[in-house]
């Protein structure tokens, strides 16, 4: 077995983290998720993206166990959670599962370090190995030296690498990310895309990676973090070392495409192409500036 926490993985390694079976659930007799069967390998990444309102962020909640369904099964770590009760799930989630949310869900009368060790404590872990663990993965996101600063006192990319922080915190086997770049400019995004690369290769982390930024699928899929004699970089990897990568579409709750990359990019449903194509318009007449931060570049004297 594979020990996280207090849960562990099967230890076959054919057996999927995360396995949803025909599942279904409608509110208010609208359906949310229609029908849906997937698998997320071990190691592997699923990119989830679709329209708003597609589902997404219900089938997430859905493989947490935040939700239950109206028909079909859930496996998580092989084992099957739509009918367990919220005390069988909690050890589930704590233990083999974090999830970066939408939304802001940081605690704002907590410091960094007591949001990251929030879990933690909540788990019974003793008061040393507490320390440990969130002195390692603040070093990882790169907050280390903030442990006392309140969440209102950190810029909106601070905020989100300490939800990340929260989630990694004791290097869950499972982690689902809805949309973490959001709100944030392109700068801060690509940062956190980063972040998570670096969790997903170095730590062998599963993930579900929910986004409505058709540029995040590609970049994804194609970079990859390395740990060698050059250190730790993240670069755009070979055709034989690609990262395990899914691309899965939702649309009106039904998954209408699961494949690869490549066949993502080829794919000729409308709602695909919609996504692929989202910014492919004729940019030619656009102005161009070579490096607008260019210091040693003369200004004009007066505009025309």
């Amino acid at each position: 077995m594979i020990a996280v926490g207090d849960m562990a993985l099967s230890n076959k390694p054919s057996t999927p983290v995360i396995e949803f079976r025909h599942v279904s659930v409608a509110f208010d007799d609208q359906p949310a998720l229609i029908d849906a069967s997937f698998e997320l390998r071990r190691g592997a990444m699923t990119i989830l993206t679709g329209e708003s309102g597609s589902g997404k962020s219900v089938l997430l909640r859905l493989a947490m166990g935040l939700l239950r369904p109206d028909a079909g099964e859930i496996f998580v770590g092989g084992r099957e959670i739509s009918a367990l009760e919220e005390s069988e799930l909690l050890p589930i989630r704590g233990g083999l599962m974090g999830m970066v949310f939408q939304e802001d869900s940081l605690f704002s009368g907590l410091s960094v370090y007591d949001n990251v060790a929030y879990r933690l404590v909540e788990h019974g872990w003793p008061e040393p190995k507490i320390e440990r663990a969130v002195s390692e993965v603040l070093q990882f996101v790169g907050l280390q030296g903030e442990q006392q600063l309140l969440p209102e006192e950190l810029s909106g990319g601070m905020k989100r690498r300490l939800e990340i922080a929260r989630a990694l915190v004791g290097w869950p086997s499972i982690m689902l990310f809805d949309e973490p770049t959001m709100s944030l400019d392109p700068i801060v995004a690509l940062q956190i895309l980063n972040l998570i690369i670096r969790a997903r290769d170095l730590n062998e982390i599963s993930m579900i990676y929910v986004t409505k930024k058709p540029a995040e699928i590609p970049y994804l899929a194609a970079h990859k973090a390395f740990s060698d004699k050059e250190g730790l970089t993240i670069r755009k990897a070979g055709p034989h070392d690609l990262p395990d990568t899914t691309i899965m579409v939702l649309e009106s709750g039904r998954i209408i495409f699961s494949g690869t990359p490549v066949e993502f990019q080829n794919c000729e449903l409308p709602t695909v192409r919609r996504i692929v194509t989202f910014d492919e318009g004729d940019h030619s007449a656009d102005p161009y500036f070579k490096d607008p931060w260019d210091k040693t570049r003369h200004p004009r004297e007066k505009l025309l």
